[in-house]
């Protein structure tokens, strides 16, 4: 039986995570495949995949957000095959960004103008989608690090968006 690997959080901050992946057996580890979740607002799950060769793995994850949980899984490719997963569960430190005030406004048939609020020097994600399902599931999506940005749209839907 192959077990999970064991992952440990050896630091945080506001940005950023590091943590460690080991296995405890004898089996021959050529790598490791990380995913990162967290959720962004109530309405999308965000994920970063990364994909580690070696036995033995320190990593840090930057670019995060501050005062927000994140669980970290990860599974073990081996000689024998894939290991289970296995979990961990993080909150970065510092005070969590204010949201931005959004205001969109349509332009034309095709295209909305959205305009926010908020602090500089950072990346925004712009998300928007028809329904609050497709919102969630599988919206369309810019990022930027400007105040402002013209999304096209297709003609005759209502949109609901999201920064």
């Amino acid at each position: 039986v192959i077990p999970p690997p064991v992952i440990h959080i050896e630091s945080y901050s506001e940005d950023s995570i590091s943590f460690s992946l080991k296995m405890t057996t004898n089996i021959k580890v050529s790598g490791y495949v990380v995913n990162i979740y967290w959720t962004f607002d109530t309405h999308r799950q965000e994920k970063r995949t990364l994909v580690i060769e070696g036995e033995k793995s320190i990593q840090k994850v930057a670019n995060l957000t501050a005062h927000t949980p994140y669980e970290i899984s990860a599974w073990a490719k081996t000689e024998l095959g894939d290991s289970p997963l296995s979990f961990v569960h993080v909150v970065t430190s510092g005070t969590r960004p204010v949201s931005p005030s959004l205001k969109a406004k349509a332009i034309n048939q095709t295209a909305v103008e959205c305009s926010w609020t908020g602090p500089r020097n950072v990346v925004y994600g712009i998300f928007y989608a028809t329904s609050f399902l497709e919102l969630y599931r599988s919206p369309h999506n810019s990022t930027t690090s400007a105040h402002n940005m013209t999304v096209l749209v297709q003609r005759d839907e209502q949109y609901l968006f999201l920064v």
